[in-house]
């Protein structure tokens, strides 16, 4: 194995074991909190969701590709493979949905209120379940055409129009098709991050108007804690923004040739995965909610191994 393999192995092993790590933990921790609490905040409903779509990226896309990397061969059979790039195409794309879904439910929450923003705010949680179920039949529809394309790969040379991903190859068949399926996932992916950049800089501009009035706001506990999560909100966004701008740049080019190179497409891979694999230590980092359950956690654990550790002596 050359070193060229070997890093590119060993960066999506990492990313990979680092980004399953990092939301099971979120989705553990929100498990806990709906066992324990009456109910989760809507918030944290869209996090918990997140961290979920993040997961299945992860699964049907990075891990497959880390064994590829690593010289397995002949994972998925035809059938397999139209499962598991359609689950990944409907986990990437309710990644930018849910992202743009937290923007816009902060931008909300943080509005001034008026005629309008106070009726909406009051039914802001009835609206997250449906806006959930929303966005999966609306990326369940996008996503369809995955699964006609999508097979086992062959022996032999990569047919034109033909998307290698190593465990699997994706087959446009034609110039058109391939296009038309670009253009379609392009257009939901920059409707959806031009509404999530307009509801943050929104964020931004109500941040700054607050900025203006810093006393106020910390003899006010609901709105530091607002504050705060609309901080959050805009770094996971900054976060998407840029990994989002450059797996576009690549995808842009790749609809302009005909034979992909597999070194362009694992740059596009984990480009694209760079947002799943640390968005969710961001949540851990700046949620006090999550962190905390951490910290109540391990220091649970403590105990237990100081008194197995007194035990063996």
């Amino acid at each position: 194995m050359d070193l060229c393999v070997t890093i590119k192995g060993v960066s999506f092993l990492l990313q990979t074991g680092l980004g399953i790590l990092g939301n099971s933990v979120v989705l553990l921790v929100y498990s806990h909190i709906m066992c324990t609490e009456p109910k989760l905040l809507p918030v944290d409903m869209i996090l918990c969701h997140l961290a979920f779509a993040n997961l299945i990226l992860l699964l049907t896309r990075c891990v497959p590709q880390t064994m590829t990397v690593f010289g397995l061969k002949d994972l998925l059979n035809d059938p397999g493979c139209k499962v598991v790039i359609y689950a990944y195409r409907i986990g990437r794309a309710l990644s930018v949905c849910i992202t743009c879904m937290l923007s816009v439910f902060q931008a909300v929450t943080i509005a001034p209120a008026g005629p309008f923003l106070s009726r909406l705010k009051l039914a802001l949680s009835s609206l997250i379940f449906p806006t959930f179920v929303g966005l999966w039949l609306l990326n369940m529809a996008v996503c369809i055409a995955a699964p006609f394309f999508s097979m086992a790969p062959r022996n032999g040379t990569v047919l034109p129009f033909t998307l290698n991903l190593g465990f699997c190859h994706v087959d446009f068949r034609d110039n058109l098709s391939y296009v038309i399926n670009g253009v379609a996932v392009s257009v939901r992916d920059f409707a959806f991050v031009a509404l999530m950049v307009g509801s943050s800089g929104y964020i931004l501009l109500l941040l700054h108007r607050h900025s203006h009035q810093v006393r106020k706001i910390r003899r006010s506990h609901s709105s530091g804690a607002e504050t705060r999560a609309a901080k959050t909100v805009l770094i996971l966004v900054i976060l998407y923004v840029v990994f989002f701008g450059i797996d576009n740049v690549i995808w842009i080019y790749m609809l302009t040739v005909t034979n992909v190179s597999p070194v362009v497409a694992d740059m596009r891979v984990f480009f694209s995965s760079c947002y799943a694999s640390l968005s969710p230590y961001f949540i851990i980092s700046s949620n006090k909610k999550v962190k905390r359950k951490i910290m109540c956690a391990a220091e649970q654990d403590q105990p237990s191994v100081e008194t197995q550790e007194s035990n063996d002596k």
